[in-house]
């Protein structure tokens, strides 16, 4: 890498810091026999794949950026930092009987966005398990009393809302969307505002059976395709524990675990089944 090219490439660097965009610097820290890229040569990868630089090209090319991808969509995870070391032919497949090091480093990471609907006791347990998470917190609540009984933390945000459905617009397309609030006649305009214009990586209500079949004829009703009763988790939370408010509160939040990691897995084999950048 040419000493200008370095210089461009940390003024590609500064640029994405300056805008916020999340991405994974890559960089050859070491290499030991035939190797397509040399010792200090760096790559930068957004989560649209390929921005800028090279460490060599080729299929390690593709599969450093695989891995940086994997970083990028690791919404809430803590690891942010790791090297690799591996063996052009047998971890690549290559011929090159080489080996390379390669440091990989996350900058500006998503954030897990997970919107609250309700500051009731499930929400109230719920939002002081989520806080100790690397996620950031939105709860809506038209009950001032409710709102304040909520832990104070940087990673929550508490609005007083008296139109909740009107809120559905404003939220992130890639949050984790929970309804609590005080009972069906609250929760299903919301889930009716949301399923007429949006979708978002997880969506659940609070309730039992029977709501859900309540709810399925509110779809019913509201002229919405009969399917999209498949799209909301209803009961809400994993099948473990009772009805007290912080078992309840365990469920859900290992139900939000498992879908966002699913999603995560599905993303890496969507990933991996790209062809080769050329």
């Amino acid at each position: 890498m040419t000493p200008g090219t370095v210089t461009d490439y940390y003024l590609k660097l500064n640029e994405l810091l300056a805008s916020k965009t999340p991405f994974v610097s890559v960089i050859v820290v070491d290499s030991v026999g035939s190797v397509p890229g040399e010792t200090g040569t760096k790559m930068l990868v957004t989560e649209s794949g390929w921005h800028y630089g090279t460490v060599g090209g080729g299929k390690l090319e593709k599969k450093a950026i695989d891995e940086a991808l994997r970083l990028l969509e690791q919404q809430g995870h803590s690891q942010s930092t790791h090297f690799v070391n591996w063996s052009l032919s047998k971890d690549v497949g290559m011929t090159c009987g080489g080996m390379v090091k390669l440091y990989f480093e996350r900058h500006l990471a998503k954030t897990w966005q997970i919107v609250v609907f309700g500051a009731g006791h499930v929400s109230n347990a719920l939002i002081n398990l989520l806080v100790h998470l690397q996620c950031s917190i939105t709860c809506y609540d038209p009950r001032e009393e409710w709102l304040a009984k909520l832990p104070d933390s940087p990673k929550l945000k508490k609005y007083l809302e008296n139109d909740m459905p009107l809120v559905v617009r404003s939220i992130p397309t890639d949050a984790s969307v929970l309804l609590i609030t005080m009972g069906h006649t609250t929760d299903s305009p919301i889930l009716m505002e949301i399923l007429r214009s949006r979708t978002f990586p997880y969506l659940g209500v609070i309730g039992s059976d029977a709501k859900k079949a309540r709810l399925k004829q509110d779809i019913a009703q509201a002229g919405l395709p009969a399917d999209l009763a498949g799209t909301f988790f209803c009961p809400m939370g994993l099948p473990i524990g009772s009805n007290d408010p912080a078992e309840i509160a365990i469920s859900i939040a290992a139900q939000l675990l498992q879908v966002r990691d699913q999603a995560t897995e599905i993303k890496q084999e969507q990933e991996l089944s790209r062809p080769l950048r050329t």
